[in-house]
């Protein structure tokens, strides 16, 4: 389930609606991180420009992402929402977004995989109360397979041109920021979704896509790089670990591993919703990462998936080292010296003073000679009051009755 991968989410308001859709997004790419890695390991072995070049084994490189992938998402997507038989028919009909458009419909399998599944639940719902025992099966099957058909007719002549669509505009954008050396400006986007849990959909929906076209044609494409780069997350981690709340900075050390070099990249996201101004510091980091990469001239061959140090040197191409891990560099200090200037370094971030146990009765009246101390406080009104009543009592007896 979604919620495996991603913190549970309360309330009702825009934002925590936007991280369960984020969380959910989530849920249909995890399960299927595997696949993203064969295919990347495949991509960055056996094309033209990769290290062991071999035409016959690189043509599993356009079926793995055109085809396969869509299917394992929309599958997945549908087994979220109605178990096994949603599964089945998110599959059936994701094949007709991906029969219908030329480019990997990662976008349109996370969509049209859970709404195929959902109708699918719906129509079980109706008929499981008006099918006659014995047509279970024959029933089941039968609306399987129609509402499975008919999504796919629907993905190939609605939802896949309406994601293709989102897709080229998208491009569009992403090219007119490459035409006029304003790349970096992507980050003021990228990184506040993100944190919203919507990396996986910003990541395999619309810069994969692109960049895959524009790896075929170029042999690497700095588009990969945009969302991935680790060197944003593992600089906040670092400026929470030295400036951030003391009863937090234990846990950034944990994180920086499982985000640095397991690629989990939901891990540092809690850390920027605690603390919004930090949004800052991440679009700060991940612009000068972008930047630094055009400067250097970086690209991958494939997607780094996940986005950790190990993915990323896996598909580099032969002679980009120095650009990728500049830019993971750069982006890391940067993103660690603005978030430390928003955290104050540490200076705002002091612990809770100790409070001190209340003194005893006897330490508080009397020293260690039995005196009473006379500054002692009296912290109880009513002994206070006793103790006066007393006094004046005592003074009426001393004083002689008249004759």
């Amino acid at each position: 389930m979604a919620d495996t991968y991603t913190p549970p989410v309360y309330g009702t308001g825009v934002k925590a609606t936007i991280q369960r859709l984020g969380g959910h997004l989530a849920g249909m790419i995890m399960p299927n991180i595997g696949a993203f890695i064969a295919w990347g390991l495949i991509t960055a072995l056996f094309i033209p420009t990769g290290w062991l070049p071999n035409e016959q084994l690189a043509k599993m490189v356009g079926p793995i992402i055109t085809t396969l992938l869509p299917v394992l998402i929309a599958y997945t997507g549908g087994r979220m929402v109605h178990g096994q038989r949603g599964a089945v028919v998110g599959a059936v009909a994701v094949m007709g977004v991906i029969v219908g458009s030329d480019i990997p419909m990662f976008l349109g399998a996370m969509v049209i995989g859970p709404l195929t599944a959902l109708i699918l639940k719906y129509v079980d719902k109706f008929t499981e109360q008006r099918t006659k025992a014995g047509f279970e099966m024959l029933v089941d099957n039968f609306t399987a397979g129609i509402v499975g058909g008919a999504m796919a007719v629907a993905g190939m002549w609605g939802i896949g041109p309406v994601v293709r669509a989102i897709t080229d505009t998208a491009g569009d954008a992403v090219g007119w920021l490459i035409t006029h050396s304003l790349l970096p400006l992507a980050s003021v986007l990228i990184e506040p979704a993100k944190v919203l849990f919507l990396n996986n959909a910003i990541n395999h929906g619309v810069l994969g896509p692109l960049g895959v076209a524009e790896a075929l044609k170029d042999g690497k494409s700095i588009l990969f790089m945009l969302e991935s780069n680790p060197g944003p997350g593992l600089g906040l981690l670092l400026a929470y670990m030295m400036f951030g709340p003391r009863q937090l900075r234990p846990s950034t050390p944990p994180a920086m591993i499982i985000h640095f070099f397991g690629g989990i990249h939901e891990i540092y996201f809690p850390y920027v919703l605690m603390k919004p101004r930090l949004i800052l510091a991440v679009i700060a980091g991940g612009a000068a990462g972008v930047f630094t990469f055009m400067v250097t001239g970086a690209g991958l061959v494939a997607t780094p998936s996940p986005g950790s140090i190990f993915a990323y040197l896996a598909v580099t191409p032969k002679g980009g080292w120095f650009g990728v891990i500049l830019g993971i560099l750069v982006a890391t200090a940067v993103t660690f010296a603005v978030a430390a200037v928003l955290l104050g370094f540490g200076r705002g971030e002091k612990e809770e003073p100790a409070v001190d146990p209340a003194p005893s009765a006897e330490s508080a009246q009397v020293t260690e000679a039995g005196t009473p101390v006379q500054d002692a406080p009296v912290r109880d009104a009513s002994a206070q009051h006793d103790h006066e009543q007393n006094g004046r009592e005592t003074r009426a007896r001393s004083v002689p009755k008249e004759a």
